[in-house]
């Protein structure tokens, strides 16, 4: 009998190639669709030993990973995904493995949103497109504040770049202290207040848990400059987004761009997609030919290594 692999949500149709060899006996079955329902998801699975999951497009809570008595093998891309139940998967006895990642998308991402946004380049671009000719005025980096939500690896990848282009990075996090501040060499904010009231563009790298989900809500966007932009590549829940079209649409803030939402795929008429002022991208933060390379490849290693008695990488 073969050991059945499914890996879901293969967008770009690259899984197959990307995929290392995962040796004899072993059926791969590819799906390059997402699929929403938690009924379906259970009867596409159902059939399969393991599961590659591509980041945290679909969920894995306790409800679904009960209902999958042949899945003994649950691969995330990633060494972190907070769509997985790690205890529902150890009581149903899921190993959870993870892989390898490149470090600097998400924050090249970040600066490519804040350019964006501050030049009106998507803006631009249709408009030159459409035989328009500079048909709006940007806004200046240098010399502006950097307001930094989260001072980690990605935090303080932006916050580098961002003094490189000239602009005065402060940061703030529930446990930054002045240590780590001046390690980057930004300013630490003495409060969320202050950074949000401070800074001209707002930039989100914290990690979404009870404490940062709802985190910036309608009075913390009222503080914000009318002129300020937001740019979220974290998590959508951090940023209360009804708060959020809200304060686009009635002029409260200048611009937001945004990598992530409450629900993905953004479904078809949400709100963002014609709330005024944004430049929005589909979770792209990770999704690079570096990181995909690393993987497939990883992934391939995590079936190897379980069918072998002694897997790699795995996630308690």
């Amino acid at each position: 009998m073969s050991f059945r692999v499914a890996i879901l949500d293969d967008y770009q149709e690259v899984a197959a190639r990307l995929l290392g060899p995962l040796g004899d006996g072993v059926e791969v079955v590819v799906f390059h669709d997402h699929v929403v329902d938690e009924d379906e998801v259970v009867a596409r699975l159902a059939a399969f030993d393991a599961v590659v999951a591509m980041r945290e497009r679909t969920p894995f809570p306790a409800r679904v990973l009960e209902r999958l008595p042949s899945l003994r093998l649950l691969v995330t891309t990633g060494m972190s995904n907070a769509s997985i139940d790690l205890e529902a998967a150890a009581r149903a006895g899921v190993v959870v493995c993870g892989t390898g990642a490149r470090g600097s998308s998400t924050g090249e991402l970040t600066i490519g949103l804040i350019v964006g946004l501050a030049r009106g380049i998507p803006q631009e671009d249709a408009a030159l497109r459409a035989g328009r000719w500079q048909t709006t005025v940007g806004i200046g980096l240098a010399g502006k504040t950097l307001g930094v939500l989260g001072l980690g690896r990605i935090g303080a990848q932006v916050a580098t770049v961002g003094r490189a282009l000239g602009m005065d990075a402060v940061a703030w996090s529930e446990n930054l202290t002045d240590a780590r501040a001046s390690e980057v060499g930004v300013r630490r904010a003495e409060s969320l207040h202050d950074l949000l009231e401070d800074s001209d563009v707002v930039t989100i790298h914290l990690r979404l848990s009870e404490r940062t989900r709802g985190l910036l809500g309608r009075g913390e966007l009222a503080v914000m400059k009318p002129t300020a932009l937001l740019v979220n590549t974290s998590r959508g829940p951090i940023v209360d987004e009804g708060a959020l079209v809200d304060a686009l649409t009635a002029g409260g803030i200048a611009g937001a761009a945004l990598d992530v939402f409450d629900e993905e795929p953004l479904p078809p008429g949400h709100p963002l997609l014609t709330t005024p002022n944004t430049v929005l991208t589909p979770h792209l933060g990770y999704v690079v030919d570096d990181n995909y390379a690393e993987y497939f490849a990883d992934a391939a290693e995590d079936v190897r290594a379980f069918l072998a008695g002694e897997p790699v990488r795995v996630l308690a």
